[in-house]
């Protein structure tokens, strides 16, 4: 069951990373399923950490990044209601030195004013390197 309220593209999705954090560490997003919306970034400069392993800061961000849009998708009316980060947890499982990771994000609940938020990222071999967990309050626009 298809549970976005809003009408988007893949395209949409990545014209709106333009000027923030996404673009900033080369977030693309690639795919949208009926539930589930898929990121990569790149392990690279912008993502390591100074041992050369991508940095566990840079999956929170991959993760929220994910969750907030997964989220602003699943509003009724984005002209009278925005959504705001809560708490995000991160398990680091395992690490990546090069290529891309994807992260996954699928629906925990989907609420009128609380929604959480499950993100996997894996390895370009599908490889679990971290499990994470976002949640968003929906709250009116002032």
């Amino acid at each position: 069951m298809r549970i976005w309220k809003t009408d988007f593209t893949v395209e949409g999705l990545n014209n709106a990373q333009t000027g923030n954090m996404g673009q900033h560490l080369g977030i693309e997003f690639t795919e949208i399923g009926d539930d589930y919306l898929v990121a990569r970034m790149p392990v690279d400069e912008r993502t390591k950490q100074p041992m050369g392993l991508l940095h566990g800061g840079a999956s929170c961000v991959l993760s929220e990044s994910l969750g907030s849009v997964a989220s602003l998708l699943c509003v009724e009316n984005t002209n009278t209601h925005s959504i705001v980060g809560v708490e995000i947890n991160a398990n680091h499982l395992s690490s990546a030195r090069s290529g891309f990771v994807f992260g996954t994000v699928r629906p925990i609940r989907v609420g009128r004013t609380l929604q959480v938020w499950n993100t996997e990222i894996k390895d370009e071999k599908g490889k679990l390197l971290c499990v994470s967990r976002l949640t968003v309050a929906v709250v009116p626009i002032t």
